[in-house]
């Protein structure tokens, strides 16, 4: 199914505007798993079916299981969650960014050996960073373009000579000729909610996957109103809060209590 279907009826299916991120840390695992990378999927796997009723998307960061040696892992779990989630999209957090060749393998890792319905990608090589994604029909590409992390200004809010800033450029060339058949998404910081307001101006459809709410201090309200309209899907991301929300035998209990309480902040702050 195409991405932006899948989206669709996993957000008005569960009521929910929120994505868990899969940000396994072995380090921060709860007792009887803390430390011990062999268990990565089960401590996801565990999160999956304690929220997977309240999400509209997953989005598990590539890095967390490569630097474990646990790309296994994510392939068992990439399997589980199209197993007992089939109505729930993946979106890889890849953030991949080169070219050609390069970019083809990328793309064949994300959507074939993977499966994701979804990838993260760096635009700044520009189209040709994106192209090889699209042989992949119905797959979403989300681009980077305001960051939650402050550092992002350094290059995304410098002024081009049409008088943009990097950011809005990358918004309008996202919405416009760059997105033939309809399949590109945005990232946007929960962080910056008037950056956010004007990229969901530039790009009034377009769908935003929004990090920095929970852990970074997003407020969930603000982002809402910032990104919000009928037409324009938002996957409101949050990892830590959820993934870390408590540390005993409960711990995906808890993480689900965190995740409804999210999603209901987040759909409370919908317009009437």
């Amino acid at each position: 199914m195409h991405f932006n279907a899948l989206l669709s009826q996993a957000g008005h299916g569960h009521q929910s505007l929120l994505c868990v991120g899969l940000d396994p840390d072995p380090a921060r695992f709860p007792a009887g798993m803390k430390g011990d990378s062999r268990r990565i999927f089960d401590f996801c796997a565990r999160i999956v079916d304690a929220t997977k009723d309240l999400v509209n998307a997953f989005k598990p960061q590539i890095a967390y299981f490569a630097a474990h040696r646990a790309e296994d892992q994510l392939e068992q779990l990439m399997a589980y969650m199209k197993r007992v989630a089939p109505g729930v999209p993946v979106i890889l957090d890849a953030k991949r960014g080169d070219i050609g060749s390069t970019a083809e393998q990328y793309a064949r890792e994300a959507f074939e050996r993977y499966q994701a319905d979804a990838v993260t990608l760096s635009p700044y090589m520009g189209f040709d960073s994106i192209e090889p994604y699209l042989k992949y029909e119905g797959k979403g590409l989300i681009l980077l373009c305001r960051t939650s992390n402050p550092g992002g200004s350094d290059l995304q809010f410098e002024t081009l000579a049409n008088g943009d800033r990097l950011f809005e450029q990358v918004a309008r060339l996202a919405a416009g000729r760059w997105n033939r058949d309809g399949r590109l998404g945005l990232v946007v910081g929960a962080t910056f909610p008037a950056e956010l307001a004007r990229v969901r101006e530039l790009a009034p459809t377009l769908p935003l996957l929004i990090p920095g709410v929970g852990a970074q201090g997003g407020d969930a309200a603000a982002t809402v109103k910032a990104a919000w309209r009928p037409d324009g899907p938002i996957i409101v991301n949050s990892s830590r809060a959820v993934l870390y929300a408590g540390d005993g035998e409960d711990f995906a209990q808890r993480a689900r209590q965190v995740a409804l309480a999210t999603r209901d902040a987040l759909n409370a702050a919908r317009p009437a």
